[in-house]
């Protein structure tokens, strides 16, 4: 920067794994950067903070996939170890234990997806349901991320794409659908096609290795987000909490300020990074952005609720796996529960056993009393784990998340924002944002904070772009297979009348 110049002004909107990343690149940069987040911290659904009695909670507990390069390369850089070593994880229904999923990369690596066929221990499923799955990996090998696989894929529900694809009732009813309601947080027939196919390529198609999870010793807000918000701070970035923002100041097609009730924050680009709720509201109160169909349009987006509960118990339970997947207590409900006396190294000399338990499209528990949800709580994992239902529940927490994730619907792809919008500086990130990277929940969070400081540094012409790691390779076989499809599909548009609907 030349003498007497003045540093460029960016406004990023939203402090959780988008705009911590987004802010982090253009600090380092040379760029003052003014973090707004509306929460009282920083991490959005991540953040921690204590209960009255000193104990650490948080807004769920949230896996890291062995696909998540981007995020790994962060914790790298910032010299933590927040981590878990990789676990083993389970399945139950309330006929008891279903599924045991090992390590994968411990074990010799196989062309995909026959290891993960192979490796995962389905206790009750029958081998014909499971491999009625078999013609399934035509939608995978055909929805390759593109703009035109989103588009031919998301006008189908789930539920539709399952049964098109001759998938059996009961492999749907105890894989597939428990899959959808823990990992896009809705049962099938209020989920896209194309994001359903997004989700399950790592867990199918990618790499036998990509199912592997580690998780936080601690809240991701205490272990990752303050050491994280602390480089932030010394790259030169200023963070601000309590700061909702209501409107933007456009001049020429530009923005040039970020308004927060009686603050105006200038600005020379502006980065919004929050969810699809959070941006509904901020629209809802700005002239600016309304005067944009691209934003009116956001208003045909959704979110799910979400209930998270926290129970110390009086007494140690053995539990054979640290992380849970639980399906079939509740139609259209899906939930987790979590060893916290073996993941977090808080409670790990706990005389007692404490245990997250996340409920997911949770709307009809979320007027339930405190006292009603933990009883229902126990009731579930003492079905799962008898031991559970002679133990005492000695404290507890209960966060209610009204509209907290992001709901893929059938049809909401043409409402999803790309990272550049109408306006010449104003960009966008987030998990429901479109991008091709191929990432998925955080992983795609922080990708498109980083892809947002890109077109950053590409408009205002200061600064490196940031590093931003592929996606790994299809395997050759896979590769081929999708070569082959992109042929015929060509050919077929070529000689036949098009038969998809726009």
């Amino acid at each position: 920067m030349t003498e007497g110049s003045q540093q460029k002004r960016v406004v990023v909107v939203g402090a959780g794994w988008a705009g911590n990343g987004a802010t982090y690149h253009l600090a380092k940069q040379g760029y003052d950067v003014t973090l707004l987040e509306a929460g009282a911290n920083p991490g959005g659904l991540v953040a921690g903070w204590k209960t009255a009695g000193g104990q650490s909670v948080e807004a769920g507990v949230h896996g890291f996939w062995y696909p998540y390069r981007n995020i790994f390369s962060l914790i790298n850089e910032l010299g933590i170890n927040p981590f878990t070593t990789w676990t083993r994880s389970s399945q139950y229904s309330p006929f008891g234990l279903e599924v045991e999923s090992p390590i994968f990369q411990d074990l010799p690596r196989l062309p995909t997806p026959i290891g993960t066929f192979l490796y995962t221990q389905f206790k009750r499923l029958p081998l014909i349901d499971r491999i009625s799955a078999l013609p399934l990996l035509y939608a995978l090998i055909d929805f390759d991320n593109s703009d035109e696989a989103w588009r031919r894929y998301d006008f189908v529900t789930a539920r539709e794409l399952f049964k098109d694809f001759g998938v059996s009732a009961r492999l749907y009813r105890d894989s597939f659908e428990p899959m959808l309601l823990v990992g896009l947080f809705a049962p099938g027939e209020q989920c896209s096609a194309a994001a359903t196919l997004g989700m399950l390529y790592f867990f199918i198609l990618a790499h036998q290795s990509d199912f592997d999870v580690v998780w936080c010793r601690g809240t991701v807000g205490e272990k990752i987000f303050r050491p994280w918000v602390e480089q932030i701070e010394k790259a030169g970035a200023k963070k601000l909490t309590n700061r909702r923002v209501t409107d933007i100041i456009v001049d020429n097609n530009r923005a040039t300020g970020v308004v927060c009730g009686d603050e105006v924050f200038d600005a020379d680009a502006v980065i919004f990074a929050v969810g699809i709720t959070g941006m509904k509201k901020i629209v809802s109160n700005s002239h600016s952005l309304q005067s944009r169909q691209e934003f009116i349009n956001l208003s045909n987006l959704g979110a799910i609720d979400v209930l998270a509960t926290r129970l110390w118990f009086d007494r140690k339970i053995e539990i054979p796996r640290p992380s849970n997947a639980c399906f079939g207590f509740d139609a259209t409900t899906g939930w987790t529960f979590f060893n916290l006396n073996e993941l977090h190294d808080e409670y790990k000399n706990e005389p007692g056993t404490v245990i997250e338990a996340d409920f997911y499209h949770a709307n009809q528990f979320l007027n339930l009393s405190d006292e009603e949800i933990v009883q229902r709580v126990q009731r579930d994992l003492a079905t799962c784990i008898p031991q559970f239902r002679q133990a005492k529940v000695i404290d507890s927490s209960v966060i209610r998340l009204a509209n907290a994730v992001s709901h893929f619907a059938p049809g909401s792809y043409r409402y999803m924002l790309p990272a550049s919008t109408s306006y010449d500086n104003v960009f966008m990130s987030g998990d429901w944002i479109v991008s091709r990277h191929g990432s998925w929940s955080q992983e795609k969070a922080y990708v498109t904070g980083l892809e947002a400081a890109n077109l950053v540094v590409d408009y205002l012409k200061q600064g490196k772009p940031a590093e931003i790691l592929p996606v790994e390779a299809d395997e050759p076989h896979i590769q081929v297979a999708r070569g082959v499809n992109k042929i015929v599909r060509d050919l077929g548009k070529s000689i036949l009348p098009d038969f998809w609907l726009p």
